[in-house]
């Protein structure tokens, strides 16, 4: 990992600045004019870069550590070797976060393609679409009838953009994606191949067979949603499908008609989530779970990786397991079903003895 010709190294900043960057205490004021132009996992990091440590049980890969400084709560100080630098702060990933997004703007967004600013050529915009001053248009997107994008949007290479849609400011398309039905807020990023605004999967059983329900609603992102990739997003029915200020999806979710998602959510990948369900604020879903439809889930949930919701869930509880139970149910059931996996082994080796 020397050498990164997609995202290469900042410049350097001063230790200094970057501590005030991201609201750290720098704890050695000799060290403040040192540079850092990269971040780096703790064990690997060297000169120039800076990397954070957040548990004891990283201990180890200090003794690998050659960076040029480190961020950790106080609670952590007396653990890093006296030769790194530290910067503290009560809250290390958030804000080794904001060093990384700081070190490197433009991973922090939807890389261009071509790196040629305003509409390409080989791009269509309909003659009715109203887009603003700083717009870039990659080659063969499309841009449909009387739809509007705010200045500062990246519209990235193949993107189809429907009739009517409406997109905000500073937002990022990226290559392949699709918006239909659709309205977008500010600082919005989604993915490669992300699906939004198509109809959603509703149909009445008939003498015939299966009559397709219209999907007249639409999808409503509100500002600063970020959306993985191939992650697809179904228009509502007769109401609309929203996802919430602030909430982050990874790849490969799928969101169903009618579905409203609260603020600030985390959504991991493989979960799939039914439709007219709501999910509340601050809502943390593990990968592969699936959501009922028809239910409610409360503010600040937390879910396990590879659960079932099968009915409501009350506010600030942690849930896991098929169907999803409080946490301690559900490693007391596994705890019990391991004790009796194991008392079956014990008697088939004392039979086999």
């Amino acid at each position: 990992m020397d050498n990164n010709d997609f995202f290469p190294p900042h410049d350097g900043v001063s230790l200094r600045e970057l501590a005030q960057v991201i609201g750290a205490e720098m704890v050695d004021e000799m060290c403040a004019d040192r540079l850092i132009r990269s971040v780096a996992p703790v064990s690997r990091a060297k000169d120039g870069e800076i990397c954070y440590i957040v548990s004891r049980k990283h201990k180890a890969d200090l003794a690998t550590c050659r960076a040029s400084a480190i961020i950790c709560e106080p609670a952590l100080r007396s653990v890093i070797p006296d030769n790194i630098p530290i910067l503290l702060t009560s809250r290390p990933a958030a804000a080794f976060a904001l060093a990384g997004q700081y070190l490197h703007p433009t991973a922090a967004r939807i890389p261009a393609v071509t790196g040629v600013a305003g509409i390409s050529p080989a791009a269509y915009v309909d003659p009715t679409a109203r887009l603003e001053a700083d717009v870039t248009v990659e080659p063969m997107a499309v841009i449909g009838a009387n739809a509007e994008i705010g200045s500062g949007t990246y519209i990235g290479a193949g993107v189809v953009i429907g009739a009517g849609v409406k997109i905000g400011r500073n937002s990022s398309i990226a290559a392949g994606a699709s918006v239909i039905a659709a309205l977008i807020g500010n600082g919005v990023i989604i993915h490669n191949g992300v699906r939004i605004g198509q109809d959603g999967f509703g149909f009445a059983p008939g003498p015939r067979g299966m009559i397709k329900l219209v999907q007249i609603g639409r999808v409503i992102i509100q500002d600063n949603v970020e959306i993985g990739a191939n992650t697809t997003i179904d228009r509502g029915a007769m109401d609309d499908t929203v996802i919430g200020e602030g909430t982050k999806i990874d790849n490969l979710v799928q969101i169903a008609h009618n579905v409203c998602i609260g603020r600030h959510c985390a959504i991991a990948s493989g979960a799939g989530i039914a439709g007219s369900t709501k999910i509340g604020d601050g809502v943390q879903i593990g990968g592969a779970s699936g959501i009922n439809g028809h239910i409610t889930i409360g503010d600040g949930v937390q879910i396990a990786a590879m659960s079932g919701v099968i009915a409501s869930l009350p506010a600030g509880g942690r849930f896991g397991g098929i169907p999803a139970r409080p946490m301690p149910d559900f490693m007391r059931d596994i705890a019990e079903i391991m004790a009796r996996s194991d008392e079956r082994a014990r008697k088939r080796g004392d039979r086999n003895g």
